[in-house]
């Protein structure tokens, strides 16, 4: 269970696929640019195509759903409140001052960045992973402040690193046992907390737990630390069906439960998350999953080329002296085919 070969991937691209591949256009043509999945032929980037992260990252409908419910419970951190409050451009503001709601185009930004991030590090290749990684660890250099009460801030502070890795391996890891079609189990699913926790260490988190079981307890031990505080009400509700188009509404109050619904126990006592019977809550859980399932192996085209680019053979390097420019096109060519 849990295993994906790189020829499944690379030839099986399924009617759902292209389905999906159409709904994440508008992402691919914004934020992916620069993430590029294709080159240089061989290279594995940090992980590899038999990790535990790449099965986890190639289903994007998890993985996005994932990424929505870390950012939700990482505000209950006071530090990250105020910090995303003071810097983020998310929320709409007028002469400097946050209205109450959100700026539309810079809260779609903020999610295609960040996909666009957490997907090229997990299977970009080696040059892309550090790239990457080197523009966030800069930007979190340039972000301190203080809170209301005195207390200062830095984005790079290691502790806070830790805890905003520890928020997004565990959503991870949380949406992908209760809604993948195929999810890992066991040592399996051991091998992504091992794996995944190299992304903390990249991006200059202190120690970070590297099981399952030592991520959970992070949060827990996390508990005295945390609160709910204005920022984090105001950063609570992005996806609050209220916010969209009547039509759309539906969809969205389903996943906006579902995140929250995602969740420890203690964390929904602090948000206050609705509670429902277990009957409802079952057949809303079923909701979800025939949602992030429709498109079974919710492959898009990255995540096909990843595996591609991992399988195929590297092109062997130029003979000493020969400027390969200069060769026409079918030597050129026919040089490729050979290697």
């Amino acid at each position: 269970m849990g295993t994906t070969t790189a020829s499944e991937i690379a030839v099986d691209v399924k009617f759902s696929d292209r389905i999906a591949d159409l709904v994440f256009q508008p992402v691919r043509e914004r934020f992916f640019k620069n993430v590029q999945f294709e080159e240089p032929k061989g290279d594995p980037g940090w992980f590899g195509p038999d990790s535990a992260v790449w099965y986890l990252f190639s289903h994007t409908p998890t993985v996005q759903i994932g990424l929505a419910a870390a950012a939700m419970i990482e505000t209950l951190h006071p530090d990250m409140a105020w910090m995303s409050v003071e810097h983020t451009r998310v929320l709409e503001r007028k002469n400097g001052v946050p209205t109450g709601k959100f700026d539309e185009d810079a809260l779609a930004s903020r999610g295609g960045h960040t996909l666009s991030f957490f997907l090229g590090v997990a299977m970009g290749s080696t040059e892309v992973a550090e790239r990457v990684s080197r523009v966030v660890r800069g930007m979190h250099d340039r972000v301190s402040g203080v809170r209301p009460d005195g207390h200062e801030y830095r984005a790079g502070d290691p502790d806070l690193l830790a805890w905003n890795y520890v928020t997004m391996a565990w959503a991870l890891s949380a949406i992908h046992e209760r809604y993948h079609p195929r999810p890992m189990r066991g040592e399996r699913l051991e091998q992504f907390f091992r794996e995944f926790a190299r992304m903390g260490l990249e991006l200059g988190a202190s120690e970070v737990p590297t099981t399952r079981a030592g991520v959970y307890k992070y949060l827990e031990d996390s508990i005295p630390l945390l609160a709910v505080t204005m920022p984090t009400v105001d950063l609570l509700n992005p996806l609050a069906p209220w916010r969209h188009p009547v039509w759309q509404r539906p969809v969205y109050a389903l996943l906006y439960w579902a995140v929250q619904d995602l969740h420890p126990d203690w964390a929904q006592r602090l948000m206050n998350t609705p509670q429902y019977s277990r009957p409802r809550k079952a057949a809303m859980r079923a909701m979800t999953r025939l949602l992030l399932q429709s498109s079974r192996d919710g492959r898009i085209r990255e995540v096909r080329q990843a595996y591609a680019r991992a399988a195929a053979a590297p092109r062997p390097p130029a003979p000493v002296g020969v400027d390969e420019t200069k060769k026409s096109r079918p030597e050129r060519d026919g040089a490729v085919v050979a290697s």
